[in-house]
This record gives structure tokens, sequence and C-alpha cells, in this order.
């Protein structure tokens, strides 16, 4: 059976009419004869919408039973027997109610698309799940309904349904999407221009980048390698040197003038070995170029200009920025350079920016290369003038000047021969000598069109010229061995002046250490493999790069081993020796990065070891001090109790048993905060979260207090939280009975609880003495007391067991001044899944 096709109205906001637009659709398809059905809309009170619904079939939906309250849900299985060709699913994040078929509304659909129908649904760009972190920082909400991108992506069609800021709030403001009650507080709060404005932006680049998925997948299936500028997309080409930060702003800011630009930044690395770009520069470029918005590229290509414009072509690229040759003129002589390269090869659909810059003309590091002392076209070039050089002078000479003498043809043939060294080095130098030195003798040098030298000046001459000549190209040669050695050498000390400034700087990211080990030598993945003995197994201590994972050393193309146990595993090519003294520097330094985490983590539990000392300490002077009084209070009344000598009066043996019994309550309060205490410093603490009513907790966390002395205001809409009720409890048991303990004579302590975004707040205010700024994260220390509070009322650990309850249920515990005077502890906790916030500048149907 064909999987059915979904096709989704992603709205910008609330309220920019997707129901609308997927009800009208929907009406359209009715009217071309499609079987279509509407398995769950909600109009929320929307007459334009609600119009919309007349004239299509509705599947009826499902009634469920949930804590004394009748919701109603799509029913899947009604659905599935109505087997329309196509189904209307509105809200698509929405959360079922418990008992439903499904958790999601969204699995819903899934069900449908398995069955071959196809749906038509909605959902509002903020509840995508990858933007929930973007969509609280705007608007300060936490969307608790979301969608996995994925299932979004899957999509046959995504349309966006979009309205302007200014629109959509005269739209509400005629009450249009809610009711007039909810209006003022909406727009001033959730649908604040600036809002609105922020989701728009999202939604149009959530919905471009999934069109651009669109046409790479497009690109790719049909083969199409010519650049089509849907979108500004800006490549750089960085060398590694000082003006590639410049190179980085000018593309940011063309990227700027074109909505949606992007700009990747990309280093093409040589496969022959070392980089002799600095890794110091690459790392602070790499950080500009991810601090303005762009992605940084390492490609490997012996090819600088080929590489480049095969990555541009790649990513659909519109423009290339590069930075004027840093060579200087006469370089120019040995080809025309990277830029002009580019230039002349981008074609009419690849634009190229050269920017000038600082370094321009001034001369540049060679490149590191091992195999060749020079480059593969200055190779040939070096060959064909050794060799076709004096064979063309030859026949210039023969037919235009033939008697310019033997001195002058020898200088001749001396210049190509320097020419050849200067180009190819030693070898193309020595056949020039050796090619010229016979053409000379057959042509030039009676008798001619033979070997024979009569005169034995002309010997010597010949002699001088072949000896001049390989002379010239041993010292050029030599010269490009010492330039070779210099430019390797330069290129180690700058990695491993790198190295040792991330030492001094105590750097200690293994995964960056590793990561500048890939790009400094070029390879696919780099690999930090240990073991605890020779037979154990190897295990990935840190790994990056793009290859497949290497488990052993015998599988990498290189291994540098540290110690008897350690390993660093390089994959992609196989290194030359000259390479390992670096690699053993970065080998020996990983290692030390290794130690200096584990050391930390040693340390940091060290530190813990140490705060149970420090706890133990304070807890047996808290048991030597602060438990001796009750103690002192039981002992004495039992004492008397027991004496013989005193009749004492039924109105004495009450008071007596109301001291033992007041004493045991509080060593029974005291060792449970010292108990509560000692789990949670221990981690042994367990939650088991549930959805609760904070009304079935809270209450029963008042028992014991003095009649009178709390006020208790709990709306009972308060929708539920997800808690753990024994730590709640026992939290706001401390709270409190803190709260009372300091509050003033005859004013009592008041405990109200009210719904904001997507928690419940719960707030105990008493009218005491109050805390400074400066304490009041002290207060929640263990072993603190507040002010002149006396010895016996505690030793100082009900709001450490408080915040550390609040902590382990997955709220918070702070404190504030209570206005007029006083202290209030706001204890924040979850709102349960499915259960939206009733926060009055956010609606709940803006959220469902």
């Amino acid at each position: 059976m064909a999987r059915g096709k979904l096709r989704i109205y992603l709205g910008a906001a609330p309220g920019v009419g997707k129901t609308y637009a997927m009800l009208a659709e929907a009406h359209r398809r009715v009217e071309r004869g499609t079987d279509c059905v509407v398995a769950f809309v909600e109009h929320h009170g929307r007459p334009r919408t609600e119009v919309l619904l007349h004239g299509l079939e509705q599947v009826e939906r499902k009634e469920l039973e949930y804590r004394g309250s009748v919701f109603t849900e799509m029913d899947v299985d009604a659905v599935l027997a109505r087997r329309p060709a196509v189904a209307l699913v509105d809200e698509m994040a929405h959360t079922n109610v418990p008992g439903s078929r499904n958790t999601k509304r969204w699995q819903d659909i899934e069900e449908l698309l398995a069955a071959g129908i196809d749906v038509i649904s909605t959902v509002n760009i903020q509840h995508l799940e990858s933007l929930g972190d973007v969509v609280e920082s705007i608007t300060g909400i936490r969307q608790q309904e979301t969608v996995p991108d994925e299932v979004v992506r899957r999509a046959g069609q995504v349309e966006l349904v979009d309205m302007s800021p200014q629109a959509l709030r005269r739209r509400m403001a005629h009450g249009n999407v809610y009711k007039p009650d909810k209006v003022d507080a909406a727009l001033s709060n959730y649908f604040r221009p600036g809002n609105l404005t922020a989701l728009r932006e999202l939604a149009l680049l959530w919905v471009a980048d999934r069109v651009d998925e669109y046409l790479q997948e497009y690109r790719t299936e049909h083969r199409v390698s010519k650049i089509w500028g849907s979108r500004e997309r800006i490549v750089v080409g960085l060398t590694g040197g000082p003006e590639g930060r410049t190179l980085i702003r000018r593309a940011a800011r063309l990227a700027e003038k074109g909505a949606g630009g992007e700009v990747l930044a990309v280093y093409i690395g040589r496969s022959d070995g070392l980089t002799s770009a600095s890794p110091k520069e690459l790392a602070v470029q790499r950080t500009l170029v991810e601090d303005l918005g762009g992605t940084f590229h390492h490609v490997i290509g012996d090819d600088v200009a080929t590489a480049l414009l095969d990555f541009a072509r790649g990513v659909n690229a519109t423009q290339i920025v590069l930075g004027v040759s840093r060579r200087k003129s006469w370089q120019y002589v040995f080809g025309p350079g990277v830029s002009a390269t580019v230039a002349r090869d981008s074609g009419p659909d690849l634009d190229v920016h050269l920017v000038t810059h600082d370094a321009m003309g001034k001369g540049r590091g060679l490149p590191v290369t091992r195999g060749a002392r020079f480059a593969r076209p200055r190779l040939i070039g070096g060959w064909l003038t050794g060799v076709g050089g004096p064979l063309l002078l030859t026949l210039l000479l023969s037919s235009f000047a033939p008697e310019v003498g033997l001195a002058n043809d020898m200088l001749l043939y001396l210049s190509l021969t320097v020419c050849a060294a200067l180009l190819g080095g030693l070898w193309p130098a020595l056949a020039s000598a050796v090619v010229g030195s016979l053409l000379l003798n057959w042509f030039f040098t009676p008798p001619v069109h033979t070997l024979t030298v009569n005169d034995p000046q002309n010997i010597v001459a010949i002699a001088v010229f072949v000896g001049v000549a390989l002379s010239v190209a041993s010292v050029v040669d030599l010269a490009a061995r010492r330039t070779q050695q210099a430019a390797r050498l330069r290129a180690e000390s700058e990695a491993l002046s790198f190295l040792a400034g991330s030492v001094l700087r105590g750097e200690t990211g293994l995964e960056d250490l590793l990561q500048r080990v890939r790009e400094t030598f070029a390879m696919d993945s780099v690999a930090l493999l240990e073991r605890q003995s020779d037979v154990d197994p190897w295990t990935c201590a840190g790994r990056v790069g793009n290859g497949s994972p290497v488990e052993r050393p015998e599988d990498a193309d290189v291994d540098m081993p540290v110690g008897d146990h350690m390993t660093l595993a390089l994959s992609g090519r196989v290194l030359p020796a000259e390479d390992r003294r670096v690699l053993a520097a970065f080998a020996a330094q990983a290692a030390v990065v290794l130690d200096h985490q584990r050391l930390q983590n040693e340390a940091q539990r060290a530190r813990t070891l140490a705060e149970g000392n420090r706890m133990r300490t304070a807890l047996l002077a808290a048991v030597s001090h602060d438990l001796r009084t009750p103690l002192a209070s039981i002992k004495a009344s039992v004492t008397s109790l027991r004496s013989d000598d005193v009749d004492w009066s039924e109105e004495d043996q009450a008071e007596l048993l109301a001291s033992i019994e007041e004493g045991t309550d509080r060593l029974d309060h005291l060792v449970g905060n010292l108990l509560d205490m000692s789990r949670l410093q221990t981690g042994t603490v367990t939650p088991l979260n549930r959805e609760i009513d904070i009304d079935e907790v809270v209450p029963m966390a008042l028992g014991g207090l003095p009649e009178g002395s709390v006020e208790l205001e709990i709306p009972e809409t308060l929708p539920m939280v997800v808690v753990d009720p024994g730590l709640l409890e026992r939290s706001v048991a401390n709270i409190v009975e803190n709260a009372v303990k300091y509050s003033a004579d005859g004013t009592p302590v008041l405990v109200s609880a009210s719904a904001l975004a997507d928690r419940v707040e719960l707030r105990v205010v008493d009218r005491g003495p109050g805390v400074p700024d400066e304490a009041k994260e002290r207060i929640f220390e263990p072993f603190q007391r507040y002010g002149d509070v006396p010895r016996g009322a505690g030793v100082g650990l009900g709001l450490a067991v408080a915040r550390g309850f609040a902590e382990a249920i997955g709220g918070t515990l702070t404190a504030e001044d209570t206005p007029g005077g006083g202290l209030t502890m706001v204890l924040t906790l979850p709102i349960a899944p499915g259960h939206p916030p009733t926060r009055a500048d956010l609606p709940a149907t803006a959220v469902s």
C-alpha cells in the first residue's frame, strides 16, 4: 500500500489563518470531487473559521474522561474505518488526553499516512522542536507541545501562512482571534510587534532552508553542475594569512545585502603534508566566521584554484571572495596566481570579488612540499626550456644569425640553462647543458655537422660552458633545497608555537586539539586510543573527523604511540617520516590534555569528599550542641516524672508530658533534616515524579504549625505539575516553618500559588525582618542561620534541604524581598506536559 502524502500549513504565529487556509483548500478539493473529510479541526470560536466547516463531512470525535472531566480527541479508528482520500487534522503539535491511542497528534497523523490516507495539517513555527530555545529567548515562554522537525521535513508540501505583525495585531483588535477580555493582555505581551517580527523571520528562514534542501536534492538527482543563483552563497578563499579576517568581514557585509545570504569560509590544504598556514591564525579566522554566522570548511586539494571552484560549485555558491595576491611582481613569471586563475575559470554564473588588503604585494611563504621541490607546471616549464629551448634557439641562430660567433652562441645557450634551472631545478638544467653542448658542437663548432672539434680553444670553451651550466644548476638546486627546508621549518615552528601557546594558556579541550591535528596534517579523522594493559582492548578517549571510526592502531594509516598504552591514530593518508616529529609533539600534548581532564575530575571528586568531611564535622557540631537542648528537656521531664520525692499534680504531669512531646517533635525534625541533608550530599535522593495538583500537597505540609499562623491561597484552576509529592511536601514544610519562625508576632504567613508561562510559582510571604541581598544565597547553605535566632531553634538545615529537594524534582527555590518588609520564598515547579499555561498574555489557544 502506498503511503499517504502530507501537506502542512506552517503558521508564522498564532492567528495568522493557517486553519482557515486548510479549510479553504478542503473546499477546493471537494469541488473537484475529492473525498475529503474533517478528522479534527478546532475553530476556537472564530466565526469565519467556523463558517468554513459547513459543507465538509466531519468524523465524530472520541470522548475521553480524565480526572472527572470529559475531553474530545480525534477518533483514529473511525477515520481509518471511513478511509477517505484526504483527512484534515488540525494542530499537529497537540498532546492527546491520557488514554488516547497515541501520546501526540502527529503520531495519529503518521498512522493515517501509513494507511495510505493523504493528510492536510497545521502547525506553528514555535512548535518545531529545534526552535524551542530560540522561541523561549524571544517570547519568554517555553513551548511544551512540540513536533520533531523531521516529521515536518518529510511532508510533501509545506506552505507558509504569513501575515505582517501590524495586520495580525489589527485582526486581534477586531476580535477575530481571541475573545475581547484576552485581547489587551495578548497584544501587550506575547503579540508585541518585536515578538511577531522575530517569529516571522524564523518561519521564513526555516522554510527557505527546506526549499534549499529540495533544490539540492533535485540538483543531485539530475546531476546539475551549473550554478543556480537562487540564494546568495558567498565562498571566502582563505590562505591562513593575515588578510583572511578582512575577507571574512567583507563577505559578511555582502551577505547582509541579500536576504538569507550565507558565508562559507574554506581553506584549501595540500595533500602532500604539513600545511604552511599558521594554525593559530586559522583558529582565529574559524572563530570569526562562526561568530558572523558563517561556516568554516577544510578541503584537501593540490590545485588550489580547481579545488576552490569545485567546492563553490558543489555548494551552489553565487560569489567567491578572494584577496589580491600577496606575491611580488617578479613572482608572476611562474604563473598567474590563484586569484587570476579562479577569475578566469569561474564562468559567467559565479562572481569573483578581489579584495585589497594590507598584505598584498608583500610576498608570502612558499608552501611546504615533498617529493618535488617545484610545482608540476614549473617542472614542465623547466624541461621544455631545458630540452626544447636549445632546439628552438639552434633553429633561430641557423636561419637568421649564422655569423654571431661561437662565444655569443655559448652565452645564449647558457642563458637557457640558467632559465631551466630557475624553473625546474637540477635535472632540467643538466639536460639543457648536455643538449646545448651537443648542438653547439654539431652546428657551430668547426668542422660543423660532426662531433669532432679541431681547435683546442673550442674544446676548452665547450668544457667551460658545460662546467658553468652544471655549477649554475647546482647552485639553483641548492637554493631550492634550502628554501624548501626553511619553509618546512617555519611551518613546523608555527605548529609547535601554537601547541606551546595552548599549553601556556591552559587550553584543555581534547577535541579542539585533535581537530588541530586533523587540519594541520590534512587527515580525515584523528582518534586518541588507550588501553589499561597489553591484553586489554583499545578504547577511544576522543575522536574528531568524518572518516570511519578507528578502533585499533593497526586500522589507522598513521599511529603515534604515547607511552605503552596510548596512541594517536590518524586516518586519511600515510605521512612521510619527517612529519612524525611534529606529530609526536601533538600526541604528547594530547596525552597531557587527557591527563589534565582526568585530574580535574579527580579534583572535583576530592572537593566533593572535602565537602562531605565538612558536612560531617558540622553534623558532629550540631549533634553536640543543637541536639542536646531537646534531649536535655526530655531527660529532665522524664526524671521529674519518675521521681518519688515529689507528688506532681495532674496539671504538672500534663506540662511535663507536653515538654517531652515538644522535645521529641523537635528532635525528630532535627534528625529528619540531618538525614535529608546527608541524602542530598551523597546523591541518593531519587525523585518519583508524577502529575499532581499542587493543592493536594501543600495543605498536608502545613500540619503541626500553630493554628492561624498560615493563610493559604491556591486557586483550583492551576494546571497540574510534575513533581515527587513526598519531596515537595518536605520542601514546602521547611519553607513555611522557617517563615513562621521569622515572621512578626501575630502576622500570619501567606502561602499563594499562580501559573506563569510553563511553570507554577508557590510564594511563601512573611513579614519578618527580611534578609539583605548579599545574604540571600548564604541562607540556603547548610548549617547557616541568619540573625539572632537561639541555638536551640534548629541547626540551619531547613532551607538547604528545601532547596535541595526543590532542585531534585526539577524546580527552583529563590528568595525575594517582600514589599513593605519581610522575605518571600519563591518555589517554581514545572507544569505537566499537555497542560497549557493560563498566563494572561498567552491564552491557551495560542499554544495548542
